[in-house]
């Protein structure tokens, strides 16, 4: 029996909104005409894609570029215009299956900048960046500086792999100081993680602030307590979050390790990583606002795991850098071993340049 052809409405409501993942809606909407036109009437992709991920609510327009055609429609409107629903079906559907199922990777892009560093280059938020605590024999890490005082927080600001992200897994690893006696390691009590975008009012703050007043904070979590152990310590979210804006600041709350020499509280850390879905293929985030509201940017219809796959084929194993301090971290941790032979006389360093050599 076709229950959507033979029951009332509301009781097909209540059958097909038990579908819980996107994949099943996606087909139920391909049973015949009546079921695909009883979903997208009903906004059913938009409900689920809601339910799944409440954040979504914030979506105050779609912005779709695709087939050449821009235009714009307020998510959630009563016009009865098929078009629209069916425009905003597609959409939903789409963002719905990109944050369930794409490739769950690594999400951070870029380590912005550091509330403090106690050794510039050398002890960097770049070097948060790589798995490794020690390259050859140079240690990787970042360092705040030191305070008497176990109360002052440290920052860490990072920007993520596209404007929507879905946060799965949250890790930081403290840095042991294995040259130092004792072996310290440097922890806090507690690490506190936000997730949100820029101000786009940020012009006219500049220099007046630190540097994440700059950002909108969309999301803040709980206060994880922090281990005083050599180790990657995960940190689990109640559930899958959506970053919305693309950028992450960690904050470490709490000093509790010494340096022998100075006496003075530090917090190191070897390691930041961040584990996610980014849908920077599909969506991009358009106009946030402080209340959270923000325009939705369709990129591509395509199906977000396919791209992923793609794009996997084609990485570098080379990291791009983007500024000066990039730079001088990689070469202060990469010293290059040139040796440069001297002419025995000078013929022969005239004969040199004659021929091209230097």
């Amino acid at each position: 029996m076709d229950f959507v052809e033979n029951l009332d409405t509301d009781m097909s409501l209540a059958i097909l909104s038990c579908l819980d993942d996107p994949s099943d809606l996606v087909r139920a909407s391909a049973v015949s005409r009546s079921w695909r036109d009883f979903v997208i009437k009903h906004s059913l992709s938009k409900k689920l894609c809601l339910k799944l991920f409440h954040q979504l609510t914030s979506v105050d327009r779609i912005i779709d570029t695709s087939n050449d055609m821009k235009e714009s429609f307020e998510a959630g409107s009563s016009r009865d215009d098929t078009r629209v629903l069916e425009r905003e079906h597609r959409v939903y559907a789409l963002l719905a299956k990109g944050c369930t199922s794409s490739p769950i990777r690594s999400c951070i892009a870029d380590a912005i900048i550091a509330s403090s560093t106690d050794n510039f280059p050398a002890e960097s938020i770049l070097n948060t960046l790589d798995e490794r605590d020690r390259i050859g024999g140079t240690p990787s890490y970042w360092s705040s500086t030191g305070h008497h005082k176990t109360s002052v927080p440290e920052t860490l600001l990072y920007q993520l792999k596209g404007d929507l992200c879905v946060i799965t897994e949250l890790s930081v690893q403290p840095f042991q100081a294995y040259f130092q006696p004792g072996t310290p390691i440097y922890s806090s009590h507690y690490v506190r993680f936000r997730l949100g975008h820029l101000d786009n009012n940020e012009a006219e703050t500049a220099g007046k602030f630190p540097v994440e007043n700059k950002y909108v904070w969309t999301y803040t979590s709980q206060e994880f307590p922090m281990a005083q152990e050599n180790r990657l310590q995960n940190f689990k979210l109640p559930e899958p979050v959506i970053c919305i804006g693309g950028y992450m600041l960690v904050e470490f709350l709490g000093r509790v390790q010494t340096q022998e020499m100075d006496g003075l509280y530090y917090i190191c850390v070897s390691h930041v990583k961040v584990m996610g879905r980014s849908l920077a293929k599909s969506f991009q985030v358009v106009d946030p606002d402080e209340s959270g509201k923000f325009g939705l940017k369709v990129l591509s219809y395509s199906d977000p795991q396919e791209m992923d796959e793609n794009e996997e084929e084609g990485l570098s194993p080379f990291r791009p850098m983007r500024n000066l301090e990039q730079l001088l971290n990689f070469l202060h941790r990469h010293p290059l071993d040139v040796e440069y032979v001297w002419p025995e006389s000078d013929e022969e360093e005239e004969e040199a340049e004659s021929d091209g050599e230097v």
